[in-house]
């Protein structure tokens, strides 16, 4: 099996790092605009398959797409970086450009691949490299949730002082500050997060998990990349191996929710056809509202693309 990563930065160079590691892919392809970053980084992480017990070939290339042909699974993490007081929305003219220029390229020489996006803004750009490619959209999903919920299952962790691995949680909405995380749908191994967590404590983790990314751009100024590659790894690995997890994903949605025309986070069956059910959970008119009122948020992004005539 083979993968491609698009773009070279943190967050790709981790993807393709923690790909590589989990030795089941016969290929990485690393791709990159800037000469030699790439190649440079592909072949650091090649050379640590002896130390870490791997036989991943990985390797870079400079906009070269021909090496990519045949990939079983596209991530585009392309794009200009978030930073300090920069929105989200500040992103999308120039992320869009970019997204829509290699997923048409990485599509040409893999016709039959899933796209995994990763770029900011993330359910818009998700949107972009759709219309971009005309896939079909099971083949094309955007990577949010499993990031969110990764944030949120570690502050619920420490706040409760158990393993992260205990935690289990579910999240919805836009990718950002609009996210809509559910602690009715939160558990420790089975048990209610309230039986450990009082509510105000819980208030304060959701609110963190919604300015999570933040919090990390103003620490470091610039955008995550631990996280962030790890989690579209996991979707990677999660499809490619068909494992039928259930995974917070962006996808398009076509009435479930009452939404359509767009994709954003909902809960998703994931296996080697992509997106291969979204459930449809029981909502509280509460829960629904905050739903809604990011879905709000995430169709106005495509208006703003559509205006922009990128797409």
């Amino acid at each position: 099996m083979k993968v491609t990563v698009i773009g070279a930065g943190n967050v790709g160079a981790t993807t393709a790092n923690v790909l590589a590691t989990k030795d089941f892919l016969k290929e990485v392809v690393l791709v990159d605009i800037k000469k030699g970053v790439a190649e440079g980084k592909a072949l650091d992480i090649w050379e640590s398959g002896p130390i870490l017990g791997f036989s991943t070939k990985v390797y870079g290339v400079t906009d070269d797409y021909e090496a990519t042909a045949g990939s079983d699974v596209v991530v585009i993490t392309s794009g200009v970086p978030r930073r300090p007081g920069m929105s989200r929305d500040d992103l999308i003219e120039t992320n869009a450009k970019i997204v829509k220029e290699v997923a048409q390229k990485a599509i040409k020489y893999s016709p039959d691949a899933i796209l995994v996006v990763v770029s900011n803004p993330l359910d818009v750009m998700t949107y972009v490299a759709w219309k971009a490619t005309g896939l079909p959209t099971n083949r094309v999903m955007g990577m949010a949730g499993a990031l969110d919920t990764a944030r949120y299952r570690t502050f619920i962790a420490d706040a409760a002082g158990v393993s992260p691995k205990d935690v289990q949680a579910m999240l919805m909405g836009g990718h950002g500050d609009s996210m809509v995380p559910l602690p009715r749908y939160t558990t420790i191994n089975g048990i209610p997060v309230t039986e450990f967590i009082d509510n105000e404590t819980l208030d304060k983790i959701v609110e963190r998990t919604r300015f999570g990314g933040g919090e990390i751009v103003n620490l470091l100024g610039v955008s995550a990349w631990y996280a962030p590659g790890a989690s579209a790894a996991l979707m990677v690995e999660t499809i490619l191996k068909d494992e039928k997890r259930i995974i917070p994903t962006s996808a398009y949605l076509n009435g479930e929710y009452g939404f359509s025309g767009f994709f954003m986070g909902v809960p998703v069956l994931l296996g080697r056809n992509g997106v291969e059910k979204i459930i449809e959970l029981d909502l509280t008119p509460e829960e629904m509202e905050l739903v809604k009122k990011s879905a709000e948020h995430v169709k106005s992004l495509v208006d703003v693309v559509h205006k922009m005539g990128v797409v």
